[in-house]
């Protein structure tokens, strides 16, 4: 890589790092401020209401559902797609791309089509007195389909890259399925495996379009931390709408942090993989 010389190479990095200022920085710093905008006591007054609490609280248990799920799904998926060479591989892995395709909206309302009171399904949920759409289990069955590639799609490339004669020897040797990959094959992608849980966390956490048209958006029972911004600034509740805006930016910064940090550790370990 090499550094830039000419005043057109200087102007493009001027340009770029406006750009980062103007739209990424100067807005996050916009929702900080404002949140604390009134003082501490209102900003401590807006945390503590029942419906930030509850909100908060089922943010956090949407994302704690959805991580372990997508976590064995991906891995179960990136496996199949690396070690198994079957008719329709090819279709399985553009089907893993479905959720990058799809609208999160669209998505949604697919979900309450199949699954609301008026569907076939949705009926006898509803007669067994089982409710998914506008309920928490509908958030979690569209979290879990928006976020559902990020794991795979982040350890087939690693797998691929990385072959397979180590498992190949340890089979010939008489280890099982579970034995390689405890011993082989985890060691080997704990990194990105790591990095796909905290990219699926954080689009978990952050998500809007399919989780509105599930949840029906009733305060204290069904807005996450994204609908509950929303809803607050249409209720012209600014303050505690900024408040709501910054715990998710929080959030960010800190799945941003864990994100770079486990970049830089996945990078380490390929290039000390590269030259041995």
């Amino acid at each position: 890589m090499k550094k830039p010389q000419h005043w057109h190479q200087w102007l493009l990095i001027a340009l770029g790092l406006s750009l980062v200022i103007l739209i990424l920085l100067v807005p996050l710093l916009l929702i900080f401020s404002k949140a604390l905008s009134g003082g501490l006591t209102l900003l401590w007054g807006n945390l503590n209401e029942d419906y930030m609490l509850h909100a908060i609280g089922l943010t956090l248990m949407v994302a704690a559902m959805t991580v372990p799920i997508n976590l064995v799904f991906g891995v179960l998926l990136a496996w199949c797609i690396t070690h198994y060479d079957f008719r329709g591989r090819k279709v399985l892995t553009t089907f893993v791309d479905i959720p990058y395709a799809v609208s999160p909206v669209v998505a949604g309302l697919c979900y309450l089509v199949v699954y609301g009171i008026e569907s076939t399904l949705g009926q006898w949920f509803y007669d067994n007195d089982i409710q998914i759409m506008f309920a928490w289990p509908g958030i979690v069955m569209v979290t879990v389909f928006v976020t559902a590639p990020y794991v795979a799609r982040i350890l087939i490339p690693v797998m691929q890259t990385q072959g397979q004669d180590e498992e190949t020897a340890a089979l010939c040797l008489g280890a099982n399925g579970w034995q390689i990959f405890r011993n082989i094959t985890l060691p080997k992608i704990k990194w990105a495996l790591l990095y796909g849980v905290v990219v699926t966390n954080a689009r978990a956490v952050g998500e809007f379009g399919a989780v509105s048209v599930v949840s029906g958006t009733i305060i204290n029972h069904t807005l996450t931390l994204p609908l509950l911004v929303d809803q607050l600034n249409n209720d012209y509740k600014t303050a505690a709408a900024f408040t709501a805006a910054a715990l998710l930016a929080l959030m960010a910064l800190l799945t941003l942090l864990l994100k770079t940090f486990m970049e830089w550790r996945q990078r380490t370990l390929m290039q000390k993989a590269e030259a041995q």
